[in-house]
Protein backbone atom coordinates (compact mmCIF):
# COMPACT_ATOMS: atom_id res chain seq x y z
CA UNK A 1 0.00 0.00 0.00
CA UNK A 2 1.30 3.22 -1.12
CA UNK A 3 1.81 6.21 1.19
CA UNK A 4 3.40 9.91 1.53
CA UNK A 5 6.91 9.53 0.41
CA UNK A 6 9.85 11.45 2.15
CA UNK A 7 9.64 14.05 -0.32
CA UNK A 8 6.11 14.96 0.44
CA UNK A 9 4.04 13.37 -2.71
CA UNK A 10 1.68 10.34 -2.85
CA UNK A 11 3.34 7.28 -3.98
CA UNK A 12 0.66 4.07 -5.01
CA UNK A 13 3.68 2.11 -4.34
CA UNK A 14 7.61 2.29 -4.76
CA UNK A 15 8.17 -0.05 -7.75
CA UNK A 16 5.07 2.61 -9.41
CA UNK A 17 8.07 5.11 -8.15
CA UNK A 18 10.53 2.84 -10.07
CA UNK A 19 8.93 2.23 -12.79
CA UNK A 20 7.95 5.82 -13.36
CA UNK A 21 12.00 6.61 -13.43
CA UNK A 22 12.64 3.47 -15.88
CA UNK A 23 10.33 4.92 -18.19
CA UNK A 24 11.57 8.97 -18.91
CA UNK A 25 13.28 9.03 -22.14
CA UNK A 26 17.20 9.07 -22.37
CA UNK A 27 18.84 11.94 -22.88
CA UNK A 28 19.11 13.22 -26.97
CA UNK A 29 22.53 12.99 -28.71
CA UNK A 30 23.52 13.45 -32.13
CA UNK A 31 25.11 11.33 -34.51
CA UNK A 32 27.07 12.97 -37.45
CA UNK A 33 28.26 10.85 -41.17
CA UNK A 34 30.89 13.29 -40.91
CA UNK A 35 32.93 12.78 -44.16
CA UNK A 36 31.82 15.20 -46.31
CA UNK A 37 29.06 16.62 -44.13
CA UNK A 38 29.14 20.60 -44.67
CA UNK A 39 27.07 21.50 -41.47
CA UNK A 40 29.35 20.13 -38.64
CA UNK A 41 30.35 23.72 -37.28
CA UNK A 42 26.83 24.57 -37.04
CA UNK A 43 25.93 21.19 -35.53
CA UNK A 44 28.75 22.18 -32.62
CA UNK A 45 27.48 25.76 -32.04
CA UNK A 46 23.66 23.82 -31.39
CA UNK A 47 25.08 21.07 -29.18
CA UNK A 48 27.19 23.80 -26.98
CA UNK A 49 24.11 25.52 -26.60
CA UNK A 50 21.71 23.18 -26.18
CA UNK A 51 23.85 20.77 -24.48
CA UNK A 52 23.40 17.75 -26.86
CA UNK A 53 26.43 15.12 -26.92
CA UNK A 54 27.49 14.91 -30.53
CA UNK A 55 29.43 12.05 -31.95
CA UNK A 56 31.55 12.41 -35.37
CA UNK A 57 32.02 9.50 -37.45
CA UNK A 58 34.27 9.64 -40.55
CA UNK A 59 36.74 6.95 -41.97
CA UNK A 60 39.73 9.29 -41.70
CA UNK A 61 40.67 11.64 -38.89
CA UNK A 62 39.18 14.97 -38.75
CA UNK A 63 39.58 17.61 -36.67
CA UNK A 64 36.92 18.01 -33.89
CA UNK A 65 36.99 20.90 -31.40
CA UNK A 66 38.00 20.20 -27.85
CA UNK A 67 35.25 20.02 -26.02
CA UNK A 68 33.82 17.72 -23.50
CA UNK A 69 30.39 17.26 -25.56
CA UNK A 70 31.91 16.62 -29.12
CA UNK A 71 33.32 13.41 -29.53
CA UNK A 72 35.05 11.97 -32.76
CA UNK A 73 34.75 8.10 -33.58
CA UNK A 74 37.12 6.99 -36.65
CA UNK A 75 36.16 3.64 -38.27
CA UNK A 76 38.18 1.70 -40.96
CA UNK A 77 38.58 2.74 -44.17
CA UNK A 78 35.35 -0.31 -45.13
CA UNK A 79 32.64 -0.31 -47.21
CA UNK A 80 30.18 1.62 -45.43
CA UNK A 81 32.10 1.27 -42.24
CA UNK A 82 31.03 4.33 -40.83
CA UNK A 83 27.27 4.10 -41.95
CA UNK A 84 27.60 0.86 -39.67
CA UNK A 85 28.64 2.04 -36.96
CA UNK A 86 25.83 5.12 -37.06
CA UNK A 87 22.82 2.48 -37.50
CA UNK A 88 23.77 0.35 -34.90
CA UNK A 89 24.53 3.40 -32.45
CA UNK A 90 21.16 4.82 -33.57
CA UNK A 91 17.92 4.74 -30.93
CA UNK A 92 14.83 6.76 -30.14
CA UNK A 93 17.13 9.24 -28.40
CA UNK A 94 19.30 10.20 -31.38
CA UNK A 95 19.19 12.61 -33.92
CA UNK A 96 21.26 11.50 -37.06
CA UNK A 97 22.73 14.16 -39.79
CA UNK A 98 23.12 12.66 -42.65
CA UNK A 99 22.94 13.10 -46.87
CA UNK A 100 23.01 9.13 -47.42
CA UNK A 101 19.47 7.92 -48.13
CA UNK A 102 20.25 4.69 -47.67
CA UNK A 103 21.74 5.67 -44.14
CA UNK A 104 18.79 7.55 -43.11
CA UNK A 105 16.59 4.09 -43.76
CA UNK A 106 18.44 2.24 -41.28
CA UNK A 107 18.54 4.76 -38.38
CA UNK A 108 14.73 5.93 -39.07
CA UNK A 109 14.79 1.99 -38.60
CA UNK A 110 16.08 2.57 -35.18
CA UNK A 111 13.88 4.83 -34.20
CA UNK A 112 16.16 7.79 -34.84
CA UNK A 113 15.17 11.62 -36.17
CA UNK A 114 17.09 11.63 -39.31
CA UNK A 115 18.11 15.49 -40.82
CA UNK A 116 19.82 15.98 -44.45
CA UNK A 117 22.67 18.71 -44.04
CA UNK A 118 20.31 20.77 -46.13
CA UNK A 119 18.13 20.91 -43.25
CA UNK A 120 15.49 18.36 -44.88
CA UNK A 121 14.23 15.58 -42.80
CA UNK A 122 13.86 12.20 -43.96
CA UNK A 123 10.82 10.52 -42.07
CA UNK A 124 9.01 7.56 -41.95
CA UNK A 125 6.81 8.60 -44.96
CA UNK A 126 9.30 10.22 -47.41
CA UNK A 127 12.22 7.72 -47.09
CA UNK A 128 10.76 5.27 -49.88
CA UNK A 129 10.32 7.76 -52.39
CA UNK A 130 13.97 8.73 -51.93
CA UNK A 131 14.67 5.32 -51.99
CA UNK A 132 13.08 5.26 -55.49
CA UNK A 133 14.35 8.41 -56.67
CA UNK A 134 18.36 7.24 -55.80
CA UNK A 135 17.71 3.64 -57.24
CA UNK A 136 15.87 5.27 -60.87
CA UNK A 137 18.96 7.93 -60.66
CA UNK A 138 21.17 5.22 -60.45
CA UNK A 139 19.84 3.28 -63.80
CA UNK A 140 19.95 6.26 -65.48
CA UNK A 141 23.74 6.98 -64.95
CA UNK A 142 24.34 3.13 -65.50
CA UNK A 143 22.60 3.59 -68.96
CA UNK A 144 24.80 6.21 -69.91
CA UNK A 145 22.93 9.48 -69.22
CA UNK A 146 24.66 12.71 -67.99
CA UNK A 147 22.72 14.10 -65.26
CA UNK A 148 23.28 17.12 -63.15
CA UNK A 149 24.34 16.42 -59.87
CA UNK A 150 22.60 18.06 -56.26
CA UNK A 151 22.39 21.85 -56.15
CA UNK A 152 25.20 23.95 -54.63
CA UNK A 153 24.72 24.15 -50.88
CA UNK A 154 23.39 27.20 -50.11
CA UNK A 155 22.77 29.84 -47.15
CA UNK A 156 18.65 28.85 -47.18
CA UNK A 157 20.42 25.13 -46.56
CA UNK A 158 22.43 26.16 -43.78
CA UNK A 159 19.37 28.58 -42.17
CA UNK A 160 17.09 25.52 -42.52
CA UNK A 161 19.58 23.05 -40.86
CA UNK A 162 19.73 25.10 -37.77
CA UNK A 163 16.26 25.54 -37.48
CA UNK A 164 15.45 21.77 -38.09
CA UNK A 165 18.17 20.64 -35.72
CA UNK A 166 16.80 23.48 -33.12
CA UNK A 167 13.30 21.86 -33.86
CA UNK A 168 14.10 18.40 -33.46
CA UNK A 169 16.31 18.72 -30.17
CA UNK A 170 13.20 20.85 -28.66
CA UNK A 171 11.16 18.04 -29.49
CA UNK A 172 13.35 15.10 -27.95
CA UNK A 173 14.18 17.17 -24.72
CA UNK A 174 10.02 17.74 -24.41
CA UNK A 175 9.83 13.95 -24.74
CA UNK A 176 7.68 14.28 -28.01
Amino acid sequence: MGGLSRFGFYAASSSAYGACLMSSPAPPRILVDADACPVKDETYRVAWRTEVPVTIVSNSHLRVPDHPLIERVVVSDGFDAADDWIAEAASTATIVITADILLADRALKAGAVVIAPNGKPFTQSSIGAAIATRAIMADLRAGGDQLGGPAPFAKADRSRFLSALDEAIGRMKRGQ
